[in-house]
């Protein structure tokens, strides 16, 4: 006798938020239609899709994610696939939601650092979205300031109060005896109720320096899970903890520049949707800090990543969000930054005449720039080294390749030694364009030298720059230096 299948479970969590959504089937699946368009999804699904979801047929992939999104968007209010009695599935969207409020850009964020410290590879396969990038840089355009992001702050006692501290039941039959001095300590400290100090925010800033040092060092892939296991231990109990609105502002900041660096690091070993959606959440961050410049950093950043993955549109898109975000009054480094991104995007896409103009405007701004000026501890990396270099690259991908290599030259000569993988990337672009002019024995040779570097780094995309220039030694592969190329980075292994 033929077993008959299971029946379905009528789906009635769905169906009562459909009701006080005011949906109707096809109005739901229209809408997940066009949030899946959002992320580069071509869904296709209508009213009988809905039909079948309200019987209790489970939507597979990324759907149950995004129908959760089309709510939450609708109504107002966080709400998550088993919420409307669906399965939940692997993380491929969460973390490119723009959260509502500081304290649910909290849960993603958290969410998104334990996964990662938990499941590192099944992350790193999740594949960058370019549409990804519309949603949150225009959220971060229009949106407006929070107006609160203190968290726990307890009622000012009556004077004269004495102040009492519990530790579990200190009276009664079977009474907790107190913990030992030291665990109550860590207690305190790492539980949600900690009290942020200052201390704890030059903490976070200290930690941030000592992971870009490493990462321009060494490579992304040196210590970016500690980052992401620090942020995970360290930066969540911060964030659930109990702080005032300047001191919340500040911890926002310093965690937004963190996730913003676990962002680049991710980006560094190819793992580029994770790092597409720690960005998305850095730049959510930076909204609930105040900090405005530091936001058009984060879409600067997003923009740098568009660019190394040939999606030039979306990369001057970014850029000139981040310039209309910060308007006129970004010091002069930042107004260059944001002109120099803007250059490479339309330089990827060969687009000479507006190149060429926002590396003027980039020039201009950086020569207002005077000793004096404040300029914000991330932005001090872009000077006329800098500057050089993004010139060369530019002139490399429109294949101007005399003034790539005039550029890189200087940019070589004027940058420090610590900006060790800056460094290989000009020293790649100056072999391209050596190669380019037909200096066949002196772009081997730099080359050769950044084939070595990119050996003792934990970099894909220094190993990606050395490929890329040795494509474009194939039609070459006979010259007696092309050979001695091969084999000096065959001895690297």
């Amino acid at each position: 006798m033929t077993e008959r299948p299971p029946q379905r479970i009528p789906n009635r969590q769905l169906a009562a938020l459909i009701a006080e959504a005011g949906f109707s089937n096809a109005g739901l699946a229209r809408r997940v239609d066009q949030l899946g368009l959002e992320h580069g999804l071509d869904l296709r699904y209508d009213k009988t899709s809905v039909t079948r979801w309200l019987r209790g047929q489970q939507p597979r992939g990324t759907t149950p994610a995004l129908i959760a999104e089309v709510f939450t968007r609708r109504l107002g209010r966080r709400l998550s696939a088993q919420d409307l009695g669906l399965d939940a599935c692997a993380p491929v969207y969460a973390g490119l939601e723009f959260a509502a409020t500081p304290q649910e850009a909290v849960d993603i964020v958290s969410g998104l650092w334990r996964k990662d410290s938990g499941s590192q590879a099944e992350l790193r396969k999740i594949a960058f979205t370019p549409a990804g990038l519309v949603v949150p840089s225009r959220d971060w355009l229009i949106g407006r300031p929070d107006d609160k992001v203190a968290r726990g702050e307890p009622p000012t006692p009556p004077p004269g109060a004495v102040p009492v501290r519990v530790v579990g039941r200190t009276a009664g039959p079977g009474a907790r005896p107190p913990l030992p001095r030291q665990r109550q300590t860590d207690r305190c400290q790492r539980g949600p109720g900690h009290r942020v100090t200052g201390g704890d925010i030059a903490a976070l800033r200290s930690v941030g320096e000592l992971f870009r040092s490493l990462d321009q060092t060494y490579g992304g892939g040196h210590a970016r899970q500690a980052l992401v296991r620090y942020l995970e231990h360290e930066g969540e109990p911060m964030l659930r903890g109990t702080y005032g609105e300047a001191t919340g502002r500040r911890l926002f900041a310093a965690i937004a520049d963190l996730t913003r660096l676990a962002g680049w690091t991710s980006y560094d070993i190819a793992a580029h949707g994770l790092a597409q959606r720690y960005f998305v959440q850095a730049l959510r961050l930076a909204q609930a800090a105040g900090d405005r410049p530091y936001g058009s950093y984060v879409l600067v950043t997003m923009s740098r990543q568009a660019v190394y993955l040939g999606h030039g549109r979306e990369a001057v898109q970014l850029a000139r969000v981040a310039q209309q975000g910060m308007g006129g009054g970004a010091p002069p480094a930042l107004q260059s930054l944001l002109h120099a991104v803007e250059a490479r995007g339309h330089a990827v896409m060969g687009e000479v005449r507006a190149c060429t103009a926002s590396l003027a405007r980039a020039e201009r701004a950086l020569e207002t720039a005077r000793p004096g000026d404040e300029v914000p501890y991330w932005a001090r990396f872009f000077d006329e080294a800098q500057l050089a270099d993004e010139f060369g690259h530019c002139h490399r991908d429109l294949q101007q390749y005399r003034a790539a290599a005039q550029h890189a030259e200087r940019s070589l000569q004027l940058r420090g030694k610590a900006y060790a993988r800056s460094r290989l990337f000009c020293r790649v672009v100056l072999a391209t364009a050596r190669l380019g002019l037909g200096e066949l024995e002196q772009a081997c040779a730099l080359g050769a030298e950044a084939a070595q570097q990119a050996a003792e780094m934990r970099s894909a995309r220094a190993t990606d720059y050395v490929r890329d220039f040795e494509r474009r030694l194939e039609p070459y592969r006979d010259a007696a230096a092309v050979r001695g190329y091969r084999d000096r980075v065959a001895a690297l292994g």
